[in-house]
């Protein structure tokens, strides 16, 4: 399997260069580096090449250096965003459990992902923190899309607070994840779905608080169970990611 990369300037280099297949576009910076030292890619080779933004390259390297890899295109694909998106709502938790769900999420094609201060979160991201998390949680999204040879790069965004949680409420379907839910999961359907994003919240190691959840359920999100047993907060969204893919259809 041809490797995959990212780069976010493929879409202006391709416009620029012209004809599509024939054209003549570089891989850069770090990823180049990691293609040349690490992954020993070579003149000759198959490579993809990716925008983050739909754009996926296949093509032949015509040269390889660490500054920059030279790839032949030979063809050229364009994928549509997923709709309705999938974000994941993920409560800052203690060691990498956090991460460990932002990982898996990105390889099962969630859409973005909201970095949550939830009151029982241990970890807590302030001052300088919070730019270093965000940036933290990029870089594990990047990777993680480039090892599930994804086209759309999902979006990491700012931390929020539980009352920024609930003000998305209004323009999304918001699902928290509690094991007292009534509604299960697997009993939603496409229909049930709609068009809108949506939303995914999980909890902290120590659960989502009962003021949490009222105000949450006061802005209209939906309180949903998973099964019988207790997830930990690193596999319950991508659990739940699992279950809403199947139900739109995408698997």
């Amino acid at each position: 399997m041809a490797h995959f990369y990212l780069d976010e300037s493929l879409a202006a280099q391709l416009s620029a260069a012209g004809e599509e297949a024939g054209a003549v576009v570089a891989l850069q910076g770090a990823d180049a580096r990691h293609a040349v030292t690490v992954a020993r890619v070579r003149s000759g080779e198959s490579l993809r090449l990716g925008d983050g933004a739909g754009l996926v390259l296949h093509g032949t390297v015509t040269e390889a250096d660490p500054a920059a890899v030279a790839l032949r295109v030979e063809r050229v694909e364009r994928h549509e965003r997923p709709a309705p998106r999938i974000l994941l709502a993920q409560a800052l938790a203690k060691g990498d459990r956090d991460e460990l769900a932002v990982q898996a999420a990105t390889e099962l094609g969630v859409g973005g992902v909201i970095p949550w201060q939830a009151a029982r979160s241990v970890s807590r991201w302030e001052g300088p923190k919070v730019a270093k998390g965000v940036a933290r949680w990029q870089s594990i999204v990047r990777e993680a899309s480039k090892q599930s040879l994804r086209p759309w790069l999902p979006e990491v965004e700012q931390l929020a607070s539980t009352r920024e949680l609930a003000a998305r409420a209004s323009g999304a379907v918001m699902f928290v994840l509690d094991t007292a839910g009534e509604r299960p999961l697997t009993a939603l359907t496409a229909a049930d779905l709609g068009e809108r994003d949506l939303v995914l919240v999980v909890g902290p190691e120590g659960g989502i608080a009962d003021a949490e959840l009222a105000e949450l359920e006061a802005a209209g999100a939906h309180r949903v169970r998973l099964g019988d047993t207790v997830l930990r907060t690193s596999t319950a969204g991508p659990a739940a990611i699992a279950l809403l893919n199947a139900a739109l259809g995408r698997w």
